[in-house]
């Protein structure tokens, strides 16, 4: 963890977060006391930390809204195709210190907050972490939007305000336990909310065909009101907008049937409709059937479609030029990015308001929605795959099952028509899955109704063309794309690893910080004495050094057996080792308890070593991976995901990497993995295993790992036992080199420099030059307090 700063250390840190003009810092103080006093109502007799908190993000958002207004009236203006990024997740962690370094801010903010005595640290660590999303795919998401606007993108996020984000975890006696994550109860002071843009949302009712066409009717309607975030690129002055949903009861909901003496349950039930923005669900890589789930997929892209055909009709010439009473022009003005198929209604969402509401024929519909929308697929496990009962569709969306009925059907009299006769090739590309229980195959209509269709890693878009979707391939090779995923270095170093951030642009300038591929002017100084000495020296500050503690992290869905009893069993090794005489001043194992955004910034620069051990072919990318390579980690690890890219950027002599191939792991497949082989043949794997099911590391319950010991002995998909050998030989390695730090650090300068593909600036370049047809802009718009040309 980092140590707070000396008083003298401050004073002498002047960093790449910029000078703080005196100016700057009494107009900051003056900004504090004001919101202090008018917006919190407060006086420094009887204000609390947080008070100081609130006071300090009003302030610091005062100096976003100018920029953002201007930002959308630039928008407007220049009427510029518009990207919509469509996300059941955005997990954007804290946004006071991340504002401040894409403005310039902190080192005003820093020395202000000190001339008042108080410590900016403390205020930043009052925030919570706006948790709305569980990991990579969220996290990704938040790193998209800063890059977008960074790129100066004319971009929006959009997604749902849970009023509970991803559970605050609490380990007790070595087992999870969930607590709600109450993320509003004190405001969040980055919101705006925009009830005037408030819209209906549909739900049940029943379908009629009539001679003016088809009518959905007597539906359930339930209101969703926006709430946008200011989402500032890097000292660009363009500030773009997440805009997430909140459901909300109409006035009448209900109301309309009851007499007097009912009022009260009716305005009870009121509820059931805001429950549908109420909590995020618990897990983002496993598929759960629940009918509340499809109502947030459905509210969401209700609202997000009705808003972006309001602005595409309402742009800045749209009264006058009749471009914009038509849908022809749609595709070149609007880009929607399915993160996942979470968002996979959109596409026939977008049908039934072109044929139904906007009267657009059949056919020109469909060439609109698909040259509108393409598809991120993040996941090749079976499990996370999303696949909804027909009959919860027919009694929830009926005009929707209705059109996708009809999308499917002109799939597959095309795809007859190309391979007539081969029966089992419709079945295994049909939306519609036949069965006990039919089926609606969101990957499927995801694939059929977009332009692009991309994979998150080079080896998982393999994977995706050679099984996932090895027939629509065939069918259009041309939609299928590579998209590595990338992390923003605002956030990831400058913000996290200030002193890492520092001693590189002493050397190379401020450049990387937009450019990450420019870290490759470092690779003259790996055997540098100074350098190798400064990078040591940052990565020592930023730890509680032991000899070695190994960290783990994570939350365990809720539902999710074997993922609790691996976290118990991790506690519970780590009780018994921490309390041994003989290793316990040698080894450490921690769990860190509720791993989130605000904790990966502390940790990750702290850490010498990642482990990136998914079985080969089973993680689609990975971008903690890339967290850790910016900030000077050195990666052990499986030839998965991104660690493929990350071993051909830096060189494979550069990582540790270990075990098999996915070619391998096909072989082992075909031969058939037999964990027993392995248990009885290598002498420490079956020590470690008999000593968890024997009880070794739970006495007072010998059994309570026989669940784990089960899955790895008989039941392991991930063929875990067959990597061990090569893993400890892998970790033997590391441990010979660590005794060595100056090649240690060299390889890790080597890291660090060959780092800069995997920067989510390069990976939304890609998705605009060949996904959206935009071009990246460095324009700065002009600062609030500069005129307009």
């Amino acid at each position: 963890m980092a140590k707070p700063l000396t008083d003298s250390e401050r004073r002498k840190q002047i960093s790449v977060r910029g000078l703080a003009g005196l100016g700057d810092v009494a107009e900051v103080r003056k900004s504090f006391n004001r919101h202090l006093h008018f917006t919190l109502v407060k006086d420094r007799n009887v204000a609390t930390p947080r008070d100081y908190f609130f006071a300090l993000a009003h302030t610091v958002r005062d100096h976003l809204v100018g920029r953002w207004i201007r930002t959308q009236q630039h928008y407007y203006e220049r009427d510029p195709k518009r990207i919509y990024y469509l996300s059941l997740e955005f997990y954007m962690g804290r946004t006071l210190q991340n504002t401040m370094v894409n403005l310039g801010l902190q080192n005003a903010c820093d020395e202000a907050i000190y001339q008042l005595g108080l410590d900016l640290e403390e205020l930043e660590e009052i925030e919570e972490d706006a948790g709305l999303g569980n990991g990579g795919l969220g996290r990704l998401a938040a790193c998209f939007l800063d890059s977008m606007a960074t790129l100066g993108l004319a971009a929006y996020g959009y997604g749902i305000r849970y009023e509970f984000g991803i559970f605050n975890q609490k380990i007790v006696n070595g087992w999870q336990v969930e607590e709600a994550d109450d993320w509003l109860r004190y405001g969040n002071p980055w919101e705006k909310a925009r009830p005037e843009y408030m819209l209906p949302v549909h739900f049940y009712g029943r379908v009629e065909h009539t001679p003016e066409g088809v009518k959905w009717l007597d539906t359930q309607v339930v209101l969703a009101m926006p709430y946008d975030t200011p989402v500032p690129g890097y000292k660009n002055n363009t500030v773009n907008t997440m805009r997430l949903w909140s459901a909300k009861a109409p006035n009448d909901f209900k109301l309309q049937d009851f007499n007097v003496g009912d009022y009260v349950e009716a305005v009870l039930d009121r509820n059931l409709a805001e429950n549908i923005s109420r909590v995020l669900y618990p897990n983002d890589n496993f598929f759960e059937g629940k009918e509340l789930r499809l109502k947030q997929e459905y509210f969401v892209v209700a609202a997000t479609l009705q808003d972006i055909i309001r602005r595409f009709k309402s742009s800045k010439f749209g009264c006058r030029d009749p471009v914009r009473t038509s849908f022809e022009t749609f595709p070149d003005k609007v880009a929607i990015q399915l993160n996942d198929t979470h968002p996979a209604l959109s596409i026939p969402e977008l049908m039934r308001i072109l044929v139904d509401v906007e009267k657009v024929d059949w056919d020109k519909a469909w060439e609109i929605t698909k040259r509108t929308c393409a598809y991120t697929n993040h996941t090749v496990l079976p499990e996370a795959l999303e696949r909804w009962p027909v009959s919860m569709f027919e009694k929830l969306l009926p005009r929707h099952l209705d059109i996708i009925y009809a999308i499917n059907q002109r799939h597959l009299d095309h795809v007859a028509a190309l391979f007539p006769g081969d029966v089992d090739r419709l079945r295994r590309m049909s939306v519609i899955e036949e069965g006990d229980c039919k089926r609606i195959n969101m990957a499927h209509l995801c694939v059929i109704g977009s332009h692009a269709v991309n994979g998150v890693a080079r080896i998982h878009s393999e994977i995706v063309k050679q099984s996932v979707f090895k027939d629509f391939y065939e069918l259009e090779p041309e939609k299928f794309q590579n998209k590595t995923n990338g992390i923003t270095p605002r956030r990831w170093l400058l913000l996290c690893n200030p002193g890492l951030a520092d001693i590189i642009v002493e050397r190379i300038g401020e450049g990387f910080l937009t450019d990450l591929s420019q870290l490759k002017k470092l690779l003259p100084l790996v055997s540098d004495e100074v350098f190798i000495r400064d990078v040591a020296k940052v990565k020592q500050s930023a730890k509680s050094f032991v000899p070695r503690t190994v960290m783990i992290g994570g939350k365990a869905a809720p539902g999710y057996h074997m993922a609790k009893m691996i976290i118990k069993l991790v506690t519970s090794i780590g009780d018994v080792i921490n309390h041994d005489p003989v290793v316990g001043d040698r080894l450490k194992v921690i769990f860190l308890e509720n791993y989130r955004v605000s904790l990966a910034e502390k940790v990750i620069p702290a850490a010498d070593l990642s482990q990136q051990i998914s079985t080969a072919g089973t993680e689609a990318s990975g971008t903690g991976n890339m967290k850790f390579m910016l900030n000077g980690a050195l990666t052990i690890g499986t030839m998965d995901g991104a660690n493929v890219e990350m071993a051909e950027e830096a060189g494979i002599e550069n990582l540790f990497i270990f075990g098999l191939r996915v070619e391998d792991v096909e072989a082992l497949d075909q031969k058939g993995y037999n964990a027993r082989e392995y248990y009885e043949r290598l002498p420490e794997l079956k020590q470690a295993m008999d000593q968890i099911s024997s009880g070794f590391f739970s006495p007072k319950d010998p059994h309570c790992f026989k669940d784990v010991v089960n899955m790895l002995m008989y039941h392991d998909r991930f063929k875990v036992f067959a990597d061990y050998e090569a893993y400890m030989q892998c970790q033997a390695q590391v441990d010979q080199l660590y005794r060595n730090p100056k090649e240690w650090t060299k390889k890790v300068i080597k890291n660090i420099a060959c780092s800069g593909k995997f920067s989510s600036d390069r990976t939304i370049t890609e998705y605009a030059r060949d996904i959206w047809g935009v071009e990246p802009s460095d324009l700065q718009i002009p600062p609030p307090n500069i005129p307009k040309d």
